[in-house]
Protein backbone atom coordinates (compact mmCIF):
# COMPACT_ATOMS: atom_id res chain seq x y z
CA UNK A 1 0.00 0.00 0.00
CA UNK A 2 2.80 2.48 0.54
CA UNK A 3 4.56 1.84 -3.06
CA UNK A 4 0.65 2.92 -4.14
CA UNK A 5 0.01 5.89 -2.22
CA UNK A 6 3.39 7.34 -2.77
CA UNK A 7 1.98 7.11 -6.62
CA UNK A 8 -1.08 8.43 -5.71
CA UNK A 9 1.07 11.33 -4.38
CA UNK A 10 2.88 11.51 -7.56
CA UNK A 11 -0.42 12.18 -9.68
CA UNK A 12 -1.15 14.83 -7.39
CA UNK A 13 -2.56 13.17 -3.93
CA UNK A 14 -6.18 12.06 -3.42
CA UNK A 15 -9.01 13.90 -1.83
CA UNK A 16 -11.25 11.45 -0.33
CA UNK A 17 -12.23 7.98 -0.38
CA UNK A 18 -15.74 7.32 -1.74
CA UNK A 19 -16.91 3.69 -1.68
CA UNK A 20 -20.47 2.74 -3.27
CA UNK A 21 -22.01 0.73 -0.21
CA UNK A 22 -20.92 -1.52 2.49
CA UNK A 23 -19.25 -4.73 0.25
CA UNK A 24 -16.46 -2.33 -0.41
CA UNK A 25 -15.72 -0.98 3.52
CA UNK A 26 -13.66 -3.72 4.60
CA UNK A 27 -10.16 -1.58 4.16
CA UNK A 28 -11.02 1.25 4.20
CA UNK A 29 -9.65 3.22 7.29
CA UNK A 30 -6.18 1.18 5.99
CA UNK A 31 -6.31 2.40 2.83
CA UNK A 32 -7.35 6.18 4.24
CA UNK A 33 -4.18 6.39 6.51
CA UNK A 34 -1.64 4.45 4.55
CA UNK A 35 -2.73 7.70 1.83
CA UNK A 36 -2.10 10.39 4.28
CA UNK A 37 -5.60 10.59 6.18
CA UNK A 38 -7.74 11.04 3.54
CA UNK A 39 -11.33 11.01 4.45
CA UNK A 40 -13.87 8.53 3.55
CA UNK A 41 -17.34 10.05 2.25
CA UNK A 42 -20.12 7.79 2.89
CA UNK A 43 -23.78 7.89 2.59
CA UNK A 44 -25.53 8.16 6.41
CA UNK A 45 -27.91 5.28 5.58
CA UNK A 46 -25.27 2.42 5.65
CA UNK A 47 -23.37 3.77 8.74
CA UNK A 48 -24.74 0.81 11.02
CA UNK A 49 -22.42 -1.30 8.56
CA UNK A 50 -19.36 0.03 9.63
CA UNK A 51 -16.85 -2.50 11.46
CA UNK A 52 -14.01 -0.15 12.55
CA UNK A 53 -15.20 3.15 13.49
CA UNK A 54 -12.94 6.00 12.27
CA UNK A 55 -12.72 9.84 12.84
CA UNK A 56 -11.82 9.38 8.85
CA UNK A 57 -15.46 8.58 8.08
CA UNK A 58 -17.03 12.04 6.72
CA UNK A 59 -20.96 10.95 6.85
CA UNK A 60 -23.03 12.99 4.05
CA UNK A 61 -26.79 13.18 3.88
CA UNK A 62 -29.23 13.41 1.18
CA UNK A 63 -28.76 12.94 -2.41
CA UNK A 64 -25.88 14.52 -3.86
CA UNK A 65 -22.69 15.25 -2.37
CA UNK A 66 -19.55 17.26 -4.19
CA UNK A 67 -16.44 16.18 -3.82
CA UNK A 68 -14.58 18.08 -5.91
CA UNK A 69 -16.06 21.01 -8.72
CA UNK A 70 -17.51 18.12 -11.54
CA UNK A 71 -17.17 15.45 -9.31
CA UNK A 72 -20.11 14.29 -7.48
CA UNK A 73 -21.23 11.68 -5.68
CA UNK A 74 -25.12 10.60 -5.99
CA UNK A 75 -27.26 7.86 -3.81
CA UNK A 76 -29.41 5.79 -5.78
CA UNK A 77 -29.86 3.39 -2.97
CA UNK A 78 -31.63 0.07 -4.22
CA UNK A 79 -28.72 -2.00 -3.74
CA UNK A 80 -28.12 -0.63 0.31
CA UNK A 81 -30.02 1.89 1.09
CA UNK A 82 -27.03 4.52 0.78
CA UNK A 83 -26.00 3.21 -2.75
CA UNK A 84 -24.13 5.98 -4.54
CA UNK A 85 -22.30 6.03 -7.96
CA UNK A 86 -19.39 8.72 -8.58
CA UNK A 87 -20.46 10.80 -11.72
CA UNK A 88 -17.31 12.49 -12.90
CA UNK A 89 -18.50 15.23 -15.72
CA UNK A 90 -15.20 15.57 -17.80
CA UNK A 91 -14.48 11.84 -17.92
CA UNK A 92 -14.15 10.34 -21.22
CA UNK A 93 -12.98 13.29 -22.96
CA UNK A 94 -15.94 15.34 -21.50
CA UNK A 95 -18.54 13.10 -22.42
CA UNK A 96 -18.65 11.78 -18.58
CA UNK A 97 -18.21 8.99 -16.58
CA UNK A 98 -20.00 6.49 -13.81
CA UNK A 99 -18.32 4.82 -11.03
CA UNK A 100 -21.15 2.58 -10.10
CA UNK A 101 -19.80 -0.40 -7.85
CA UNK A 102 -22.61 -3.01 -8.57
CA UNK A 103 -25.34 -0.29 -7.82
CA UNK A 104 -25.95 -0.14 -11.70
CA UNK A 105 -24.39 -3.36 -12.80
CA UNK A 106 -22.87 -4.29 -15.94
CA UNK A 107 -24.47 -7.37 -17.49
CA UNK A 108 -22.38 -10.29 -19.43
CA UNK A 109 -23.25 -8.46 -22.36
CA UNK A 110 -22.17 -5.14 -21.97
CA UNK A 111 -25.07 -3.38 -23.91
CA UNK A 112 -26.98 -3.76 -20.77
CA UNK A 113 -26.97 -3.15 -16.80
CA UNK A 114 -29.02 -4.64 -14.33
CA UNK A 115 -30.31 -3.98 -11.16
CA UNK A 116 -30.44 -6.25 -8.26
CA UNK A 117 -31.29 -6.03 -4.35
CA UNK A 118 -29.04 -9.67 -3.67
CA UNK A 119 -26.55 -10.80 -6.06
CA UNK A 120 -25.51 -14.13 -4.33
CA UNK A 121 -29.23 -14.56 -3.71
CA UNK A 122 -30.00 -13.20 -7.05
CA UNK A 123 -33.11 -11.04 -5.76
CA UNK A 124 -34.21 -8.25 -7.82
CA UNK A 125 -35.09 -4.94 -7.12
CA UNK A 126 -38.86 -4.01 -7.74
CA UNK A 127 -39.85 -2.24 -10.42
CA UNK A 128 -40.20 1.23 -8.32
CA UNK A 129 -36.80 1.42 -7.50
CA UNK A 130 -35.76 0.74 -11.16
CA UNK A 131 -38.09 3.28 -12.66
CA UNK A 132 -36.12 5.79 -9.69
CA UNK A 133 -32.52 4.99 -10.32
CA UNK A 134 -33.20 5.02 -13.96
CA UNK A 135 -34.50 8.35 -13.94
CA UNK A 136 -32.55 9.99 -11.32
CA UNK A 137 -29.77 8.47 -13.85
CA UNK A 138 -31.42 10.04 -16.84
CA UNK A 139 -30.16 13.62 -14.92
CA UNK A 140 -26.33 12.83 -14.94
CA UNK A 141 -23.82 13.50 -18.10
CA UNK A 142 -22.03 10.16 -18.85
CA UNK A 143 -20.98 8.49 -21.49
CA UNK A 144 -18.75 5.36 -20.23
CA UNK A 145 -19.65 3.34 -17.10
CA UNK A 146 -17.08 1.52 -14.82
CA UNK A 147 -17.44 -1.38 -12.35
CA UNK A 148 -14.86 -2.65 -9.62
CA UNK A 149 -14.35 -5.66 -11.83
CA UNK A 150 -12.00 -4.94 -15.13
CA UNK A 151 -14.39 -6.51 -17.66
CA UNK A 152 -17.23 -4.99 -16.19
CA UNK A 153 -17.28 -1.68 -17.75
CA UNK A 154 -19.61 -0.15 -21.03
CA UNK A 155 -17.07 2.16 -23.24
CA UNK A 156 -19.70 4.10 -24.59
CA UNK A 157 -23.26 4.56 -25.11
CA UNK A 158 -23.50 3.67 -21.00
CA UNK A 159 -26.55 6.67 -20.39
CA UNK A 160 -28.92 5.02 -23.08
CA UNK A 161 -27.43 1.36 -21.94
CA UNK A 162 -28.86 2.16 -18.38
CA UNK A 163 -32.21 3.91 -19.88
CA UNK A 164 -32.87 0.64 -22.03
CA UNK A 165 -32.00 -1.51 -19.31
CA UNK A 166 -34.24 0.38 -16.82
CA UNK A 167 -36.74 0.08 -19.45
CA UNK A 168 -36.12 -3.72 -20.36
CA UNK A 169 -36.38 -4.78 -16.30
CA UNK A 170 -39.38 -2.58 -15.74
CA UNK A 171 -41.50 -4.30 -18.26
CA UNK A 172 -40.40 -7.87 -17.57
CA UNK A 173 -41.52 -7.46 -13.82
CA UNK A 174 -44.88 -6.18 -14.59
CA UNK A 175 -45.61 -8.64 -16.96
Amino acid sequence: MRKHGLAFRNFGGLKAICLSHPHFYTGMVEWSEALGGVPILLHEADLAYIQRPSPLIEPWQGDRREVLPGIALHRLGGHFDGSSVLEWRAGADGRGVLLVGDTIHVAADRRWVSFMHSFPNVIPLPAREVRRIGDRAAAFRFDRIYCPWREKFIPMGAKESVARSAERYIRLLES
